[in-house]
């Protein structure tokens, strides 16, 4: 309905349409899964065939059920949720469960918050019931089987004893067995012996119980990882230009310098909620090489992510509450200013560039080449994102080291590198140790007039499954000068056959 009549189609008026019937196959049969108002006032029930029922109302409308899509549904509005708290939960098919402790306040108390949440939810087209109370099984129960949505703390015990044995959350078989013996309301259970029952239905029955009374402790996990410093504004009037949006991150960040100051942390990880009034949530992420602080270089590092989803970021009808949240975090050591006061240097203005560059382009576009403990030239040196290198080098410090290139080796080394070398043809090689007279690289023939080596790297044999030839490499001049290194693998005359010559790079 919020597809053919848009997200606000409760709070409008309706014009006149069939009742909805969505159907899932069960058993080879066809079911009702869900139905909307008008159907239930036709006394349909979940569960119904929809054969029966069709014969019974011919004017229903079925839809078939599209469970991924649900899915997703159900992930947006938990999503959307975190503007009332980060610990949010899914809760089976249709549910969400959200820890509002410590929360409630912000909203005005518990009540407030809750009339808010079920008024944004009417207005987004969600028919929805909501439970509070001191412990989620209570909370559970009171959205799904009570009149009250508020249960006060210490009436657990008082609200669940007329309830139906399924607000314990129970499995529907043993629901049926507790049934068969005279037992159908959880009052009943309550003054039950525990013995005999633990014993008959299972440890489930009593933890459960004791789960929804808050004899014992029940956590929510929240589907996402809790920021450990997030700052907010709620909105008054909803904004839609990105030029507003990059002034709230800078208020936003100055706020965030406060806290990281106090803790003496910088960010390496920040993201940006963007609540759309709808209900849609965007979420906007950048990653530092080094902890940041500076409210300023924080919103030139949004500035380039916002332009790069300038043509995807879809404001609708605007947002109503923007936050900024660390999601990682890690210790700020302060520099020493030279004599003109400047702290700055060229490692930090590469790493802004990197930054604002990867931001604008992606995480992966400014490339830094780390050393690798490998003495084959192809894998000696890895290239890892600036920011991953970065975050390889601070650990490094803050364990008292410094991270530094290898010496360079006895023998010279080409500037340029292939990531794998590349195979050639070699003609008249001096056998068994010298270089070639000649050799073929990509279909060109090449003379060769000057040659050094060789210079003999063997095989890595602890690697796992290294079976590799040793190599003699030789620097080789051709006749117009030009410079290549040239490796021959394997040996002249050996059972595996005439070895492989590959160019590994050229020199300068």
């Amino acid at each position: 309905m919020r597809q053919r009549l848009g997200r606000s189609w409760r709070s409008n008026p309706q014009a006149a349409r069939p009742p909805l019937v969505i159907s899932h196959r069960d058993n080879n049969t066809q079911r009702i899964a869900a139905l909307d108002e008008q159907a239930e006032r036709l006394r349909l029930k979940p569960g119904t065939g929809i054969a029966d029922a069709r014969a019974m109302h011919p004017g229903i409308e079925i839809v078939e059920a599209d469970t991924q899509a649900d899915r997703r549904l159900l992930e947006s509005l938990a999503d959307w949720c975190d503007r009332y708290t980060p610990l949010v939960a899914l809760d089976g098919q249709d549910g969400l469960f959200l820890d509002i402790t410590g929360c409630a306040h912000l909203f005005g108390g518990e009540k407030p918050m809750l009339d808010d949440m079920l008024s944004r939810f009417f207005h987004q087209g969600f028919d929805v019931r909501a439970g509070l109370a001191s412990t989620p099984g209570a909370a559970w129960a009171a959205a799904r089987f009570c009149t009250a949505s508020v249960v006060a703390p210490g009436d657990e015990e008082k609200t669940m004893a007329p309830l139906p044995l399924a607000a314990l959350r129970l499995a529907p078989e043993t629901i049926a067995s507790l049934e068969s013996v005279g037992l159908r309301t959880t009052g009943a259970i309550l003054q039950a012996p525990r013995a005999p029952l633990a014993r008959r239905f299972g440890k489930m029955l009593l933890l459960r119980l004791d789960q929804a009374l808050g004899q014992l402790e029940e956590a929510i996990s929240p589907r996402r990882p809790v920021a450990p410093l997030s700052v907010e504004r709620h909105l008054p009037e909803p904004v839609s230009l990105v030029e507003d949006i990059e002034h709230l991150v800078l208020l936003l960040a100055r706020s965030l310098k406060t806290d990281l100051e106090r803790h003496g942390e910088g960010a390496r990880a920040l993201q940006l909620l963007l609540f759309r009034v709808d209900g849609v949530v965007s979420r906007i992420g950048v990653g530092t090489s080094r902890p940041l602080r500076e409210p300023g270089v924080i919103g030139k590092l949004f500035h380039e992510r916002l332009t790069a989803l300038e043509d995807v970021l879809d404001a609708g009808y605007g947002f109503d509450l923007v936050r900024l949240s660390v999601l990682a975090t890690a210790p700020f050591e302060m520099d020493q200013a030279d004599f003109s006061g400047d702290a700055s240097g060229s490692d930090e203005d590469l790493a802004l560039f990197a930054d604002r560059v990867s931001a604008r382009l992606g995480g992966d576009t400014v490339l830094r080449p780390v050393p690798v403990e490998s003495h084959i030239p192809e894998r000696a040196v890895s290239c890892l994102s600036f920011a991953e290198a970065e975050k390889d080098l601070g650990h490094a410090r803050n364990r008292g080291r410094e991270i530094a290139l290898p010496p360079p080796p006895g023998p010279e080394r080409p500037i340029r590198l292939f990531s794998q070398p590349e195979p050639v043809e070699v003609m008249a090689a001096e056998v068994p140790d010298g270089p070639p007279a000649r050799f073929r690289w990509r279909r060109a023939l090449y003379e060769v007039a000057r040659a050094e080596g060789p210079e003999r790297i063997a095989p890595e044999w602890w690697r796992d499954g290294a079976d590799e030839a040793t190599r003699d490499y030789f620097r080789i001049e051709d006749a117009d000068g030009r410079r290549y290194w040239l490796f021959r693998q394997g040996f002249y005359g050996a059972t595996q056959g005439n070895p492989r010559w590959f160019l590994q790079g050229f020199f300068a």
